[in-house]
């Protein structure tokens, strides 16, 4: 039988992906570290959203952050979520047209803040 805390706990691990602007910052720090201000000039967020959704990628554990002087750098926690979004692109190479055409996910579409994100809501259930 399937232990339904870890189908629980794999759900919310999704949830922390399946947010764009969340994805996007995830995407960035898969090159490597980056402050929040280099994350916002590269995911084209507001300062203040991409801080918002750092406080929850932190706490959901996918994210690290270490001070240098005084710059704070964030980073992917584990190397292993860069492999698993690299295995999402080699999946979406051979789904995409199914993904795309799914009609029980709605998609959101993910603009920079310039384009109506919401400044600041950033919410881990989102």
């Amino acid at each position: 039988m399937v232990d339904r805390r870890v189908l629980e706990l794999k759900a919310k691990l999704f949830r922390g992906f399946a947010d764009p602007s969340r994805l996007a910052i995830l995407e960035v720090l898969r090159r490597g570290p980056c402050t929040v201000g280099e994350l916002a000039e590269r995911t084209g967020l507001t300062l203040t959203n991409v801080s918002n959704h750092l406080r929850c990628l932190r706490d959901c554990g996918l994210v690290s952050r270490e001070r240098k002087a005084q710059f704070v750098s964030y980073c992917l926690s584990d190397e292993r979520i860069a492999v698993l979004l690299g295995l999402a692109e080699d999946v979406l190479g051979e789904t995409a047209w199914g993904v795309a055409a799914c009609p029980r996910y709605a998609s959101r579409a993910w603009q920079p803040d310039a384009g109506g994100v919401e400044d600041g809501g950033a919410s881990c259930d989102d």
